[in-house]
């Protein structure tokens, strides 16, 4: 029995189309695939505490030091909460720096000056501006949500030893201090190894490195250590993290309250 002309045509028609190799990513869908697989792998933490140290260094290599609280908080559907309680020195101590991450929109920041029994709020236009006199910013101390970069393949690369993908990703909003950030990530636990910044002249203004790092939970990874290196003025800012506890019980929803940061 012959098959119909039309019934061979079509056929081989759905013959083409199931051989027919998928079409290649571009370097924008490739790089978002990356980052959302990134993000994915980081998700259901529900919230975690640690010790903080951030060690501050000069340009001549002089360094002091501030003893913190970190708390953190997932938020679903939102972008998470964090909040920091400055111990030590004398002169910081008390101080209490909140922030409300999110998606979309400007995220939300205040800031706690024991000095001045007030808390400030951290607009937008000013988050560029030095943290606590490091080489962090208000921008860098918010969590890099998803939905506030667009992204780009750039290539694969080695960094140290460990295979990595290397992408782009540009701030979507106005208010950045930065233009673009090259991100090198791991291929195969999706973390971070080293992120450089540049400023809106497109000049490369910091470059933020990764080390230590240890996975709890068995499957969220944090480092041990952060290193913001400023390449304009020589200076230097290390986060030492320590005692990470996952599920903390002390970590509730109502620790992160703009109305509470002066309560003590």
């Amino acid at each position: 029995m012959r098959m119909p002309i039309a019934t061979v045509c079509l056929l081989c028609l759905l013959l083409l189309v199931w051989s027919a190799p998928a079409p290649a990513q571009t370097p924008e869908e490739r790089g978002l695939e990356i980052a959302r697989e990134a993000d994915r792998r980081d998700q259901g933490w529900q919230t975690f505490s640690a010790d903080l140290t951030m060690v501050l260094r000069n340009r001549e290599g002089e360094t002091s030091q501030r003893r913190i609280k970190a708390y953190n908080l997932e938020v679903p559907g939102d972008g998470d909460r964090s909040l920091l309680v400055f111990r030590s020195p004398a002169d910081v101590s008390g101080t209490r720096f909140l922030t409300f991450s999110h998606k979309r929109g400007d995220d939300d920041q205040w800031l706690y000056l024991p000095a001045l029994k007030r808390v400030k709020r951290i607009s937008a236009a000013n988050k560029g501006g030095s943290f606590m006199g490091s080489e962090f910013s208000y921008e860098d101390m918010s969590a890099p949500e998803l939905e506030k970069f667009s992204y780009r393949y750039l290539r694969d690369d080695d960094y140290k030893g460990r295979k990595v993908f290397v992408i782009e990703r540009v701030p979507v909003d106005a208010h950045s201090l930065y233009s673009r950030q090259v991100v090198w990530i791991d291929k195969e636990f999706y973390i971070p190894w080293k992120i450089a910044y540049y400023n809106r002249r497109g000049d490369h203004l910091k470059t933020l490195t990764y080390h230590k790092y240890k996975r709890y939970l068995g499957k969220y990874w944090r480092p041990g250590r952060m290193v913001m290196v400023n390449h304009r003025n020589g200076k230097a800012t290390a986060l030492v993290r320590k005692n990470y506890r996952f599920r903390d019980p002390q970590v509730q929803p109502g620790l992160f309250s703009p109305q509470g940061l002066g309560g003590g």
